[in-house]
């Protein structure tokens, strides 16, 4: 098969979480398991630092690969999902794994995902940690795709675990209270490993207090301990909130025998896109008029993008916006400005809403906005309409944005 191809077999024959919902989710890691033992276990060839999470998982362990590749180490970083291409999932120092190792990885263990049902995201996780091995990463950062507990990334035993925050997202996978969330996100949390939480929530701090007191790990909330405050290319206000994630979990790491110097760490947080290749956080598109893209999709995500969005001087506001079908509108409608032109669209997967729905939701609650049969017919006429002093924002999902970066 063609890389092309490959791609194909894995996104159409398997269930994955992102294209087809609930379908997907797979309630047991017996099958991440069986797979880890195929493969030989390569999660056990090098150290990890896992980082769960609501919103800024992607952004925090974006900060931390930059952080431990300033420092001089081979940084292994596993996130999900993709923007453009799959490839931006399994990285190294930056560089996105090869065409050739994910056609072979599929090739060489076909018949294996065949015979056992392995799903897209299973095999996936497989693959980067079978090439973090293969590579000899010093370390890798790994991001949980969907929850924690139940996790495929959550075979690991980490030197450090990473909670950033709790929000009501995936409410159909994971419960629909901050509590509930927060235990199935808190069981990254493993006997010894020491955990730190990005945010305190009075409904989810005992949550995790319980789960470190009942795992003997240490507990550290970075939000509730000073640190110095540094300047990085990720733009957004909200980052200064992972920023201090990262900086309480470098130092879990130094602690552990990690060589990381003040310069590693300023270096790191002022370079993440370099080093890395990060899309799609409060990225800048354009200038006159400026664009901005951002994958916040949920309410605490918007939150902070659009009290961003309010800091900005335009003329006139413009709003490209689709969702995906699950998505809560009425946990949202009431952060989105109503004095902005809307141009409703759905994202090209099969979860999309339909436009058309989400036009007529959002007219019932007082917004005005007209209805595209593509993301990208959407976004072309939001730049004939904008003048100069205009401002552009793309959002609502991470999908969205992947058809416009």
């Amino acid at each position: 098969m063609t890389y092309q191809e490959t791609l194909n077999w894995m996104f159409s024959q398997l269930p994955m979480y992102q294209r087809q919902g609930k379908a997907a989710f797979k309630k047991d890691l017996s099958n991440t398991i069986l797979l880890a033992n195929h493969l030989k276990n390569p999660e056990t060839k090098f150290k990890t630092v896992h980082v769960a999470g609501t919103n800024g998982k992607g952004s925090t362990s974006h900060m931390l690969a930059s952080v431990l590749q300033e420092a001089g180490y081979k940084v292994g970083l596993y996130t999900s999902p993709h923007l453009k291409d799959f490839r931006e999932r399994i990285k190294i120092n930056g560089v996105e794994v090869s065409k050739q190792f994910v056609m072979g990885f599929i090739r060489h263990n076909k018949t294996f995902f065949e015979c056992n049902n392995v799903s897209f995201f299973e095999m996936t996780v497989g693959m980067a940690f079978d090439y973090f091995a293969k590579q000899e990463v010093d370390v890798a950062i790994v991001e949980v795709g969907l929850g924690g507990r139940l996790d495929s990334t959550n075979i690991i035993i980490p030197e450090v675990s990473v909670i950033t925050n709790i929000g009501l997202d995936h409410t159909q996978f994971l419960g629909n209270t901050l509590e509930a969330i927060a235990s199935e996100k808190g069981g990254v949390i493993k006997a010894g490993i020491p955990v730190v939480v990005g945010e305190t929530h009075p409904k989810t701090a005992p949550i995790f207090k319980a789960l470190a007191k009942n795992h003997n790990a240490k507990i550290t909330f970075a939000d509730q301990v000073e640190t110095k405050t540094y300047a990085s290319d990720l733009i957004g206000s909200y980052q200064s909130k992972n920023m201090k994630t990262v900086i309480h979990t470098i130092e879990v790491l130094k602690s552990k025998g990690f060589q990381i110097s003040e310069s590693h760490l300023r270096d790191g947080l002022k370079s993440v896109i370099e080093n890395t290749g990060l899309l799609g956080r409060w990225q800048i598109l354009n200038e006159h008029p400026k664009i901005v893209c951002d994958t916040a999709h949920n309410k605490e995500g918007l939150y902070y993008t659009m009290h961003q969005l309010e800091q900005e001087e335009y003329k006139t506001l413009h709003i490209v916006f689709g969702v995906v079908s699950d998505k809560d509108l009425n946990s949202i409608f009431h952060l989105l400005p109503k004095n902005a032109i809307y141009y409703f669209c759905k994202p090209n997967i099969p979860r999309g809403m339909e436009a058309l729905e989400l036009q007529e939701r959002f007219r019932s609650n007082g917004y005005l906005g007209d209805v595209y049969d593509s993301v990208n017919e959407a976004y072309e006429s939001a730049r004939k309409a904008a003048g100069e002093k205009d401002v552009i924002y793309v959002g609502g999902s991470t999908f969205v944005v992947a058809e416009v970066v």
